[in-house]
């Protein structure tokens, strides 16, 4: 993997920052993208001299996810490997439901990595070559208190990759979906309940490294809370939903 490029959006922070820094330091190329150029050039000046560039742009902004593409291709070379990590949370309660607030997490979620993967796919197609990891969460197995348009958007988001990976498959295109569990960041910093087999930063991006290397379609940490919440998702509604209030107290 030596020398390859990665492109990494949401890479100014949380796992995005971690995942870049652990590439850089295994000999990868990366470019960050954020909308904040200073987390970003924060992110470059941490990571081994020339091996992270920042490339400021908004993933809501169709033409500016284009436009970060064309600049990191033009400037380091064909991206390998788009990490479409962008994201937001806000806890939310139905009591106050708001649809521009629901709307603005997809925004970035779902529609900011459908608007990565626009951007870098004709490369790949032409190059029959590449990797597109779409960043969800276990929050997408089923829906969660609290977090409705979270669960929502990381659902969206695992449809979409297992959809997309028949297309890719024959295109010579890999697919993964990163499915983080509780990871030290400033996302989880909101949360203002115990977070079971909370990760650090750190761990969570050497996992996601060694589950990209390997071309995992889905690479989900840390297992006993995966498999817990997959044991979930089979569950008839009739015995979810107690058990979930139980284990929540929503």
């Amino acid at each position: 993997m030596s020398g390859r490029i990665a492109w990494i959006t949401g890479g100014g922070s949380g796992i995005g920052r971690a995942l870049a820094l652990e590439l850089a330091n295994h000999g990868w190329r990366v470019a960050v993208t954020g909308r904040t150029r200073e987390t970003l050039d924060e992110v470059a000046a941490a990571a081994p001299e020339g091996t992270v560039r920042a490339v400021p742009a908004d993933v809501t902004d169709l033409a500016a996810t284009r436009e970060a593409v064309r600049k990191i291709e033009s400037e380091l070379g064909p991206i390998d490997l788009a990490v479409l990590n962008a994201g937001v949370f806000k806890p939310f309660e139905a009591e106050n439901f708001d649809a521009e607030a629901v709307n603005a997490t997809m925004a970035v979620n779902y529609t900011g990595a459908v608007h990565g993967i626009d951007a870098v796919l004709p490369g790949m197609r032409e190059r029959r070559s590449g990797h597109i990891a779409l960043v969800s969460s276990v929050a997408g197995y089923r829906g969660l208190p609290l977090g409705a348009p979270y669960s929502a958007s990381k659902a969206a988001l695992i449809a979409l990759g297992e959809s997309l990976k028949f297309d890719f498959d024959r295109l010579g295109i890999r697919t993964s979906v990163i499915n983080p569990g509780f990871v030290k960041t400033p996302l989880t910093a909101k949360n203002k309940f115990p977070m079971p087999f909370l990760m650090e930063v750190d761990d969570a991006a050497r996992a996601m490294r060694k589950g990209l290397e390997k071309g995992r379609f889905e690479i989900a940490f840390p297992r006993p809370l995966v498999y817990g919440l997959k044991f979930m998702r089979l569950l008839p509604y009739a015995l979810y939903f107690p058990l979930m209030r139980k284990a929540t107290g929503r």
